[in-house]
């Protein structure tokens, strides 16, 4: 693909100075650029990659000597990082999937695929199964009986969507994520070990020998428009009522939400977090990677859970969090500075401990 330098500024809504009409074909960082690179200076930090590099064109920071560079035309926005989001739409190809349904796929009779929808390679649709307009499901996808995929989809390889689970418009799920699997829904006959650690802080009773006995899940899983779901991400269906992710979220690799698990809109959840059962998130909440949050509690809007922050009971809305367990973020820092002292401290008690005292007490 290539564009004119004015393609790519209305793409980004940028200022053009220089040859508008200077072909790209590609985006690199200053340094490994070529002539036909646009080049991403977007910071004065980047500017001596330029020098290395063989860019003609570059997106540069507002102010910037573009001249100086011996550039032939720069691209100059507000926000690099946020024009960067229509810069590489502009420039991502996105995955060749042929359009129309592969000879290979197996599509159930029952099933309904849109108006110019792609199947790919050895996809499996269901009975019962709604494909979206212009959806494009790529090789080795298992789509369960009565899935509702929404419009604009894309399900790259290998995902497996089970039965009932309905998916928006213009969601992407990266390969092998799972949608639509029981949860962790196991009984014991009598009250376990761990019902009634929780009720008396840590005391299991009497143990008796007893094994698990399966509750089925009967509901399944809703997602909402523009939602992306990254590669083994595992979303479990619900008990008897959907689990649900609202419209907007960005999950990452190797989340796992657990069954009944609410998810507001716009969430955006880094790799290795894991939501425990029937908890409720609200709206723009960010969780940092590796996040874990207990079950059935709730976690209100607009929260931030820092990198590996464990969270087992309610956050109240706006807080910031961080720790194990968690605590807000100044709370946090504040206790970390202290436990950074405590040697020197137990070094100065020790001391004082080791110097005798007169008989007759201290000395003036």
């Amino acid at each position: 693909m290539a564009f004119t330098i004015a393609d790519v500024a209305r793409a980004m809504n940028a200022q053009v100075f220089g040859d508008a009409d200077l072909v790209i074909t590609g985006a690199a960082e200053p340094a490994m650029a070529g002539p036909h690179d646009l080049a991403l200076a977007m910071q004065p930090k980047y500017a001596e990659g330029l020098k290395h590099g063989r860019a003609r064109a570059a997106v540069l920071w507002e102010g910037a000597d573009w001249r100086g560079f011996g550039l032939a035309a720069a691209l100059v926005v507000p926000r690099p990082r946020y024009a960067m989001a229509y810069l590489t739409a502009l420039l991502d190809p996105g995955p060749q999937i042929a359009p129309g349904i592969h000879p290979s796929a197996l599509v159930d009779p029952a099933a309904e695929i849109g108006p110019e929808a792609a199947i790919g390679p050895f996809v499996v649709i269901g009975a019962g199964a709604r494909i979206g307009a212009r959806a494009r499901i790529a090789p080795h996808c298992d789509i369960a009986h009565d899935v509702r995929i929404g419009d604009d989809a894309l399900i790259l390889s290998g995902v497996r969507i089970g039965a009932r689970v309905t998916i928006g418009d213009r969601v992407i799920v990266q390969p092998g994520a799972v949608i639509g699997a029981d949860g962790l829904s196991f009984v014991t006959p009598e009250t376990s070990g761990v019902e009634r650690a929780r009720s008396a802080m840590g005391d299991q009773g009497d143990l008796k020998k007893q094994s698990w006995t399966r509750i089925h899940s009967l509901g399944s899983v809703a997602i909402g428009d523009d939602v992306e779901i990254g590669a083994n991400a595992c979303i479990d269906r619900g008990t008897i009522r959907d689990t649900v992710v609202g419209d907007g979220c960005k999950i990452d690799n190797l989340v796992h939400l657990a069954h009944n698990v609410v998810v507001g809109r716009d969430c955006l959840m880094a790799a290795q977090t894991g939501v425990a059962g029937s908890t409720v998130i609200g709206d723009r909440c960010i969780f940092g990677g590796q996040v874990g949050v207990a079950d059935n509690i709730t976690i209100g809007d607009d929260v931030i859970l820092t990198g590996s922050t464990k969270a087992v009971s309610n956050v109240p809305a706006g807080r910031v969090m961080m720790g194990y367990p968690a605590v807000r973020m100044d709370q946090h820092v504040d206790m970390y500075k202290a436990l950074r002292r405590l040697p020197r401290l137990l070094a100065r008690i020790a001391g004082t401990a080791e110097k005798p005292v007169p008989k007759d007490g201290p000395s003036d």
